[in-house]
């Protein structure tokens, strides 16, 4: 697939078009790099850039570069070519950095994360598209900012980079001059978010509309999230799940909670109770229990280690909670191998999945 030069002069461009447009955005594709996210971008460029479907740059422009003249090949087997080599970031508003496959080799050349850092020093705004997030991390230019990423790599993310702040709960994140989005579908809402900023509303309805696109969401929404939140309907609900999901092992207090969602502690225990029929703490414990649960069955980690993985400050706290829930004490499984016996209600209801529970022990306890 061999992309057009996005800074070609052409002949039938208007006057006022002419000199730098009115947003200019750099793309790098990393090697096995998610074809979506780049192709929702700039599809939502090119028709914000002309009038009708003409695909002219006028009103913005794109441009895609390369330390190699070679195409990259994307995850799915198509092949990009740059339109040109590294050029002066300042002639970008934006320069987008497109990652994918994550495990599967080094994305980006030396040269490309010199490129990246002479940007930043720019001043340029680096997006940073899917796993793009992890590259601009490794080149070191996340420091102290917010990180979005898709919650199927947060822990990725976590293991990589512990003392940096990733963010799975929305679509995307401005921090200053860096932009992260976890890829998908949030993509189009991030382009259309950059287009509105800089061409107005109505351009980026129209880029939308032809693209046969929904409405924009905003970047605070919530990623669609399968595991754990899958069946709950309430958007504040399953922001709380997701972010109790996330911090197992250092739990949040409920206030907390409830103050990211900007709720009030009465608000979020009001609507745990219409939801899930359960106090978001009792909610909040129970997952944990469960998660401690799989650890004893899963590894020969020792009772005292996976009860701080399982966010309980000592063994003797974590063992009466888990009796309570399960019926037998941890030591009991580990050196006894007895079964679960006498679970309660609520245990049983985690067991079976009816709080949506099933779904997200698939993904984080198998």
């Amino acid at each position: 697939m061999q992309m057009r030069e996005g800074r070609q002069r052409l002949p039938a461009a208007p006057a006022a078009s002419q000199g730098r447009p009115r947003l200019s955005v750099g793309f790098i594709l990393a090697d096995n790099f998610t074809l979506s996210a780049f192709s929702l971008f700039v599809d939502q460029l090119r028709l914000a850039a002309d009038e009708g479907d003409l695909s002219r740059p006028i009103n913005c422009q794109w441009t895609i570069m390369g330390s190699k003249p070679e195409p990259v090949r994307a995850s799915c087997g198509v092949s990009v070519s740059r339109t040109s080599g590294f050029v002066d970031p300042k002639r970008f508003d934006y320069i987008c950095i497109v990652g994918g496959i994550l495990h599967a080799g080094k994305q980006v050349d030396e040269a490309t994360v010199d490129y990246l850092r002479q940007a930043a020093r720019a001043g340029v705004t680096l997006v940073g598209l899917c796993t793009g997030s992890f590259i601009l991390a490794r080149a070191g230019l996340m420091t102290g900012r917010r990180v979005c990423v898709n919650w199927y790599h947060y822990q990725d993310f976590l293991n990589e980079f512990p003392h940096h702040h990733p963010v799975a709960d929305r679509l995307f994140v401005v921090d200053g001059d860096r932009i992260t989005c976890p890829g998908g579908g949030s993509v189009a809402d991030l382009a259309s978010f950059i287009v509105e900023r800089s061409l107005g509303r109505a351009v980026a309805q129209k880029s939308r509309q032809i693209m046969v696109l929904e409405q924009a969401r905003p970047g605070t929404a919530a990623q669609p999230h399968p595991p754990l939140a899958d069946t709950i309907a309430d958007e504040r609900v399953r922001r709380a799940l997701l972010l109790m999901e996330q911090h197992l092992a250092d739990p949040l207090l409920i206030a907390d909670i409830a103050t990211r969602l900007q709720l009030s502690t009465r608000q979020l225990e009001r609507l745990f109770q219409a939801v899930l029929g359960m106090r978001p703490a009792a909610f909040y414990r129970s997952l944990r229990l469960k998660y401690a649960r799989w650890l004893l069955d899963n590894t020969e980690r020792s009772v005292t280690d996976i009860a701080l993985e399982a966010g309980f400050s000592d063994c003797a706290h974590f063992s009466r909670h888990f009796k309570a829930l399960h019926g037998v004490t941890p030591s009991d499984i580990r050196h006894k191998g007895k079964p679960m016996a006498g679970e309660d209600e609520t245990a049983i209801a985690v067991a079976s999945g009816r709080f949506g529970m099933e779904i997200a022990g698939t993904r984080l306890f198998e």
